[in-house]
């Protein structure tokens, strides 16, 4: 049988390489992109040791030509595109009165403009086969605007808006498309001395965000989830 692939495009310490372990477990080979690459390369290495197949590709996620040669190589090197995970997110905060329109137009790239065109050439290499799972990383932002929030509030309603367009054109083509909308705060390394100060699970936990992923992916195709809320048990919403 051939091995699938999965691309998750936005990696850091907690929950793209969360996802990239968990998918590599199920069997599927991995590609992982980031414009750092200084994630990469530990998480294949881990990947690989575990047995899986992994590649790290640097890319500029708001760059059209290098999100086409990350699914190009994914395809090439590791097997059929079987699920893409867009997990970028361009943060900006500050007072409508103060944001620089600069930061908010490079913010919306990070957080929207990304995640079109990693959907983009995942559903080109989808549809044909009709099957597959495209999968965006929300926010709260992307469900309600809060007060200085505005320039990422942007982009993240955009990126909901653009995996309900496509869910409602791909479905029918049998792809599956998903936005998970990520309440609260995540356990990262980074977050570890918040964690000590709340109850036990009151941040979400990265691996437990990428079981959810994965269980999305393997939904039926008769009963697919197109919004998802993930949020600890003691969050207010």
């Amino acid at each position: 049988m051939t091995q699938k692939s999965c691309i998750v495009l936005g990696l850091g310490p907690s929950t793209g390489a969360s996802v990239a372990r968990r998918f590599a477990k199920a069997g599927y080979a991995i590609a992982v992109g980031a414009r750092s690459a200084k994630h990469l390369d530990p998480l294949v290495s881990e990947i690989e040791s575990a047995g899986g197949k992994a590649i790290g590709i640097p890319t500029d996620a708001t760059d059209e030509s290098a999100v086409k040669a990350l699914v190009d190589k994914a395809e090439t090197d590791l097997g059929p595109l079987s699920v893409a995970v867009y997990n970028a997110s361009g943060r900006v905060k500050g007072s409508i009165l103060d944001l620089d329109a600069n930061e908010v137009m490079n913010a919306w790239k990070v957080s929207c403009l990304g995640g079109l065109l990693l959907g983009k050439e995942a559903a080109r290499r989808m549809v044909p086969r009709e099957e597959g799972t495209i999968i965006f990383t929300g926010a709260t932002s992307g469900m309600r605007g809060s007060a200085e929030f505005a320039g990422f509030a942007i982009g993240k309603f955009g990126l909901r808006a653009l995996a309900q367009s496509m869910a409602r054109e791909l479905g029918p083509k049998g792809i599956h498309v998903a936005y998970a909308n990520i309440d609260g705060q995540i356990h990262t390394p980074r977050q570890a001395h918040l964690a000590a100060d709340r109850a036990p699970d009151a941040m979400l936990d990265p691996d437990a965000i990428a079981e959810s992923y994965f269980q999305l992916h393997s939904q039926h195709r008769s009963a697919w989830t197109q919004e998802l809320d993930l949020r600890p048990w003691v969050e207010k919403f």
